[in-house]
């Protein structure tokens, strides 16, 4: 049976996707150097603030629950945000498996929506 989603948060998912994968590949570079080494005060708040956004329109999803942000007070290490990413990034895909596919009456793939 086919699941749809709204096209708020199917746009939702289309403007975070992409500064999403950049960052995950960012972080990954930069903790496969020093993967002990601590994040800075300035990067947990913006990895947050595009995990927030994410968050937004994938709490009712059931990978939702998995879904933490980076500690701000207490700074993770690299290993530990890369950690929090790798459950943003199986979240996503979630949803995206979900909710985009090909469409046999555009004959294309796109969103699965309703209202």
């Amino acid at each position: 049976m086919q699941e749809y989603t709204t096209q708020q948060k199917a746009r939702a998912y289309d403007g975070v996707a992409s500064p999403f994968n950049h960052l995950v590949k960012e972080v990954k570079a930069l903790g496969m150097k020093k993967p002990a080494e601590t994040l800075s005060e300035s990067k947990v708040k913006f990895i947050n603030r595009i995990l927030e956004d994410i968050q937004g329109f994938i709490k009712d999803e059931p990978e939702a629950r998995y879904l933490d942000l980076l500690d701000d007070e207490a700074l993770p290490q690299y290993s530990d945000a890369i950690l929090i990413l790798s459950q943003y990034e199986g979240a996503l895909h979630g949803f995206l498996s979900r909710y985009h596919g090909y469409q046999g009456s555009t004959k294309g793939h796109d969103w699965f929506v309703k209202g």
